[in-house]
């Protein structure tokens, strides 16, 4: 039997919307003098162990939730103090002007993760209750198709799935509105997306793939508060995506380099693409002489304004970056997220005081009438002018943002980004140079900076529809991109050379969760759930 336990409010995900949303019931709480019991779940072995982001962070959903946040001790020390926009080529770089919204004078360079170890200290002090660990395996509905719960993955299963002398069958836990806040692309938004038709009404999301790497390096090259992103090399100019260099505190840096999911050549391989622009002389010297600390990488949302889904559905509704709340021009999510999910906590508050659920729609209209709508709506055409190229794609986004001021009469579509390869037939390979050990570096020695653990004991947690799929369409057809776009190296194709045949091999323990194969298959054949609770990436300051 499945042990069950019962909440007002179950809200899946510790992530920055997933807290602030359980923080801000708790204080609606604390001023109306009713108590809900709240939930979080986190599938991370603690909270912040699967949170990667660049991170510049806006203060501003922060100044709503706690308005005395300097005195509680946020980890917002590293103020921005200088900002360059880069333009490079092969060998050389140009300095742009800066777009207004890119600016980031009142912003500060932080870790994500530790930003919400503190936030999970403010929501437990309220009273919230967390529970890292848990990896929430499916939905619960009742006879009315309205959500009443979810249940956590099973432990204890074998690699086929039958019961070893350690299982434990998952528990049920009830709650009256569920919220989910599980990031991008996350499994159970998925599975509620197809059952509600949450996309139906919007456009396409549309993805990038952010490659992350921490460094240590030499205290006469950090400027701590430096924020620098560059456009350009190494990528095509048909790929949209660029990199970031952010000064942290303690001689650290923050750089990555973020890939549109939407590219065409199926030989490109991001993680190459982020070594090999280490190798620029524009960044190179910054790296001589340091060691790098850590290794990540996620998926993100970029469909903004227009690809955002229905939120609310009956018994629950999507938080955050569940949704997709990024302002691709300004690079920045955070905020936005964190002002979803203090929305819907207000939303629901009303409504569970009241012993009734959220009048259907309601939440969707309050995010339509808050700052959000006032900050993506402008940006809307920026990302999706990209598909027509870097150039024509930089032209638009001078125009929407200089002339139109995003007020444009037009809003442009997004296209699926499984949908874009380009045959390998009349694709080029690329030729990468070999990692030196020093400032490049190999997949699976990367992986092994992520703290990456999972049970091998256990069913893998990337699920093929079709086994068959990746030799007979992938491999085929495209020279098997799951080779490339998956940053961790869980893919491989095995030639049977006695019987000259392939198979793709699936090293699902040195998963990172990025989410990228779930996204980028051309057939949508794989599909990633998550493995048992605690396991994957454990990232200590990302």
């Amino acid at each position: 039997m499945s042990e069950t336990l019962s909440f007002d409010v179950v809200i899946v995900g510790a992530g920055p919307a997933g807290l602030t949303a359980a923080i801000r019931l708790k204080q609606l709480c604390q001023k109306t003098g009713k108590d809900l019991k709240v939930c979080v779940l986190e599938k991370g072995a603690e909270v912040g162990a699967h949170i990667l982001s660049g991170n510049v962070f806006e203060p501003r959903a922060l100044e709503e939730l706690f308005p005395d946040w300097k005195e509680r001790g946020a980890p917002l020390s590293t103020p921005v103090t200088d900002d360059s926009f880069i333009f490079l080529t092969e060998r050389n770089f140009f300095r742009l002007p800066t777009p207004p919204q890119m600016k980031n004078h009142g912003n500060y360079v932080i870790s994500l993760a530790n930003f919400c170890r503190w936030l999970a200290v403010q929501a437990e002090a309220l009273g919230v209750e967390i529970y890292p660990g848990f990896a929430v395996a499916q939905c619960l509905f009742n006879d009315k198709n309205e959500v009443i719960g979810v249940e956590t993955n099973p432990v204890g299963l074998d690699k086929e799935g039958h019961p070893t002398e350690q299982y434990e069958p998952g528990v049920q836990i009830m709650s009256r509105h569920t919220l989910f806040g599980e990031g991008c692309r996350g499994s159970l938004t998925k599975q509620l997306s197809e059952k509600f038709g949450l996309q139906r009404y919007a456009q396409p999301q549309t993805y990038a793939l952010g490659i992350k790497e921490l460094w240590e390096i030499s205290p006469e090259k950090h400027k701590p508060g430096t924020v620098t992103h560059t456009i350009g090399w190494p990528l095509d100019q048909k790929t949209y995506g660029g990199s970031f260099i952010y000064h942290m505190e303690n001689n650290q840096v923050s750089y990555g380099l973020v890939i549109g999911l939407d590219y065409k050549n199926p030989y490109l391989n991001p993680y190459e693409e982020t070594q090999r622009l280490k190798l620029h002389p524009y960044l190179k010297t910054l790296f001589e002489g340091g060691r790098r600390i850590s290794y990540g990488a996620r998926a993100l949302n970029e469909g903004g304004w227009q690809s955002i889904p229905q939120l609310g559905f009956p018994g629950g509704s999507l938080i955050g970056c569940s949704a997709g709340f990024l302002n691709v021009l300004k690079i920045k999510g955070t905020h936005t997220a964190m002002k979803s999910a203090m929305i819907a906590a207000e939303t629901i508050f009303e409504a569970l005081s009241t012993n009734t659920q959220p009048q259907p729609g309601l939440y969707d209209q309050r995010i339509r009438q808050s700052w959000i709508r006032d900050e993506l709506y402008p940006v809307r055409n920026i990302r999706p002018g990209f598909k027509a190229g870097f150039w024509l794609g930089m032209v638009n986004a001078g125009l929407e943002t200089y002339v139109f001021r995003g007020q444009a009469p037009w809003t442009f579509s997004h296209h699926e980004d499984n949908r874009t390869l380009s045959f390998a037939a009349e694709s080029q390979k690329i030729d990468y140079p070999k990692p030196d050990g020093k400032i490049t570096f190999d997949r699976l020695s990367s992986v092994y900076l992520s703290n990456t653990n999972h049970k091998e004991n256990q069913p893998c947690h990337l699920k093929l529809r079709n086994p068959e799929t990746p030799i007979s369409y992938n491999l085929k057809y495209f020279d098997a991109p799951e080779q490339r776009y998956c940053p961790a190296g869980v893919y491989e194709i095995i030639k049977d050379n006695m019987t000259r045949t392939y198979r793709l091999q699936i090293n699902g323990q040195n998963c990172v969760h990025c989410k990228t194969c779930d996204i980028k298959d051309p057939l949508q054949n794989i599909s990633w759930v998550p493995p048992e609770g605690g396991d994957g990436p454990r990232y200590p300051n990302m």
